[in-house]
């Protein structure tokens, strides 16, 4: 059970909506907490094969007299499709939900994404509660709603903005985290820093060794500061029409290097690290930023072990190829989200591609 003195609470103000976000050890197994969010008499688990032989049976017996199945996925970015999206639905018309039912995602991005995809598409919008157990899902994907799944064209082409009743992050569940997959986390608590918080950063740098060793109060520190940045930009802009598409600094770069790779090469925190990095020397190019504040992101992200370059095999063509089906594209040219230092972010339109192309050869080379 978790003791208060552990717990961090994050509320996610949206207008005359609001959520948890809880971060702590023994969340979990925390039933009086989690179950009191639950409205109807169904339930839905969404997790993966990895995930659920671990923890699906805490989350089990706070289900307790509900009518309630799970549904599991194989693990990684591969499984998250249309496909599995519609073995979801079945599920939840195998349990006969109704529209007070809620899905519960137990599990990292992949599983959060797709979850909340299928709560939003069942009758038009069900309640639905994200229970992270990676370090990547508990800092960015669980909180601010978007959902959505993969094409063979792209990442994320295909989705919706659909809130989260609570986010229950339970810490607990990092220990049984690759090494890996916990350094693609810590990708995104540099990124939120790297943004909007140079005071964070700085912090970061002084924590790198404590964090990448999984000491808890850094972590939990670590945690709850990107997610109270990425809370208040939300609320500020939920549906991303203006500043909430800066948290998306180096995902342009990033989610291309993950298609080219067949989201086999790469995790998505790891594209996210290289893509920081191509998008600061990026701006270093176009005279907006300084060759001190790429070399400090550059230092930071190797410190706590990050990948920092583009894979081999990766052609500078197909990667801008790639870049030109983002989302955040207008009128047929590259929008990019770019800086001026450290915690100066900013939306950029009409990049030049030989720009980008030109640091994409310089970084393949």
């Amino acid at each position: 059970m978790t003791t208060e003195s552990q717990l961090r609470t994050i509320d996610v103000a949206l207008g005359t909506r609001s959520y948890p976000v809880w971060i702590g050890p023994g969340l979990l197994a925390d039933h009086a907490r989690w179950r009191a969010m639950l409205r109807g008499r169904h339930a839905l688990v969404i997790s993966n094969t990895t995930v659920a032989p671990l923890y699906l049976d805490r989350v089990a017996a706070g289900l307790e007299g509900l009518h309630w199945s799970s549904f599991l996925l194989d693990d990684g970015e591969a499984h998250k499709t249309f496909a599995n999206v519609g073995r979801a639905l079945e599920a939840l018309a195998q349990l006969s939900a109704t529209r007070d039912a809620c899905v519960v995602a137990l599990g990292g991005g992949v599983v959060g994404d797709l979850a909340g995809f299928s709560a939003a598409c069942w009758m038009r919008g069900i309640d639905f509660i994200q229970m992270p157990t990676t370090l990547l899902s508990m800092v960015d994907s669980s909180v601010g709603g978007k959902t959505g799944v993969n094409l063979p064209a792209g990442k994320n082409l295909v989705g919706a903005f659909h809130q989260p009743r609570a986010v229950v992050a339970d810490i607990d569940t990092l220990a049984s985290l690759p090494e890996r997959e916990y350094r693609a986390g810590l990708a995104e608590v540099i990124k939120g820093a790297a943004i909007g918080d140079p005071a964070f950063f700085a912090w970061l740098e002084q924590h790198a060794d404590a964090l990448k060793a999984r000491d808890v109060a850094p972590l939990i520190e670590a945690i709850a500061r990107k997610v109270v940045y990425k809370a208040g930009v939300v609320a500020r802009d939920e549906t991303e029409q203006g500043e909430r598409a800066l948290l998306n600094l180096g995902h342009t770069f990033g989610h291309a290097l993950e298609t080219a790779g067949k989201y086999q090469v790469l995790l998505h925190g790891e594209g996210v690290a290289v893509g920081m990095l191509l998008a600061a020397k990026l701006s270093e190019r176009l005279g907006m930023s300084e060759p001190a504040d790429t070399t400090r992101l550059h230092r930071l992200l190797e410190t706590v072990g990050l990948p920092t370059a583009i894979p081999q095999g990766m052609q500078p063509e197909q990667l801008l190829a790639l870049m030109r089906l983002d989302k955040k594209n207008l009128a047929g040219t590259l929008r990019l989200i770019l800086w001026r230092g450290i915690g100066r972010a900013e939306i950029v339109g009409g990049v030049d591609e030989a720009q980008v192309l030109a640091v994409l050869e310089a970084a393949t080379r």
